[in-house]
């Protein structure tokens, strides 16, 4: 029997290798770990987005009998987004499993198909780590493609919103007015506040580029208030490394964490900025997942990732691996997403 005949078994099959991608390890992420976006499948490779803004107005003090003021009705938008398409794919050899068995065991099928799931983890990892950094660009309102400069979407532009102004930190100041860093976060609380209206959330949070979380932890005032308090130690270690960040600490209401993440030599997050977005807002965070483009997998539900083997039926010399994911991850209400710089 050809080797090649063991790529005809179940355990190569779409739903088999689809299944073995999506129990993969995940590579570590903060915004994955925050459980933050809502995820959800769908059958088409794009989104329609319904946006339906509630009118608060203040109603005029008429005469009695007079016509009373006109009624203005909400108005609705819908904008249409279509789905990321990241194919990654690899290539076995067949010179690269000659020879090769699964130790202390004869079955060569058992040992092609641990080949094939080892090269699956590090294509699944790359498709994680490539779904945090569109997640990161939605906490932005700017989504960016792999090279970190291509705008695949800007949420401002998209949702017909404008950024509120970046909030001013001024943490090189040798002499800040007393109690500044707690006025500045209760100003970015009240405004995202004001901007969600009526959609309660739990808190805020806010990722920090180094240069900015360095500076706000050695601040006089903040120094100050954990003094004396359980909540020193934090200061005292500085970075308690999770795998995720290289530090975190809450103050003003706020979580401030020092987001751990690069493409290559460009940070997720700005040395000298900080990202600010709420937290426990139902449906404010989304991510769609997309169906693969296969015939098998036409307008079905959308995995968060799929995996498919093609051998070469010609020479049987090499079998094509392809893992791919069709997400999209967006924030539904970009105005309420601030930034905040260092000086």
């Amino acid at each position: 029997m050809s080797v090649f005949d063991v790529f005809a078994g179940d355990a190569f099959s779409l739903i088999s290798l689809t299944d073995a991608i999506n129990k993969a390890p995940f590579v570590p992420g903060l915004l994955g770990s925050l459980n933050l976006f809502q995820e959800q499948g769908v059958s088409t490779t794009s989104v329609m987005i319904e946006e339906k803004s509630g009118i608060l107005y203040l109603v005029e003090n008429k005469p009695r009998g007079a016509s009373g003021q006109q009624n203005q009705v909400e108005k609705r938008k819908a904008r249409s987004l279509i789905l990321a398409h990241l194919p990654a794919e690899d290539r076995l050899l067949a010179d690269e499993i000659q020879g090769v068995r699964e130790f202390g065991s004869n079955d060569q099928a058992k040992a092609i198909e641990n080949t094939v799931n080892s090269r699956l983890v590090t294509m699944s990892s790359s498709l994680d780590a490539t779904l945090e950094h569109l997640r990161i660009g939605a906490i932005k309102g700017q989504i960016l493609d792999s090279d970190g400069s291509t705008v695949i979407y800007n949420l401002f532009t998209e949702f017909g919103v404008q950024q509120e102004a970046e909030v001013d930190f001024d943490l090189d100041n040798a002499n800040p007015a007393s109690g500044i860093i707690r006025k500045k976060c209760a100003g970015v609380i009240r405004t995202m506040a004001g901007n969600l209206g009526a959609s309660p959330f739990t808190g805020v949070h806010c990722l920090c580029g180094d240069a900015f979380f360095d500076d706000l932890i050695a601040h006089p005032e903040t120094r100050q208030t954990f003094l004396n308090q359980q909540e020193a130690a934090e200061l005292r270690t500085g970075y308690v490394s999770s795998g995720l960040s290289y530090g975190r600490f809450v103050y003003g209401g706020i979580v401030f964490e020092n987001y751990r993440g690069k493409v290559g030599a460009i940070d997720y997050v700005n040395a000298d900025k900080a990202h600010f977005f709420p937290t426990g807002a139902t449906g404010l965070f989304k991510t769609y997942f997309g169906p693969a483009n296969y015939m098998e997998t036409v307008n079905t539900i959308g995995l968060p990732k799929y995996a498919k083997i093609s051998p070469d039926m010609r020479f049987q010399k090499f079998v094509d691996i392809e893992a791919q994911s069709n997400p999209l991850p967006i924030c539904t209400r970009p105005k309420v997403l601030m930034l905040g710089k260092r000086t």
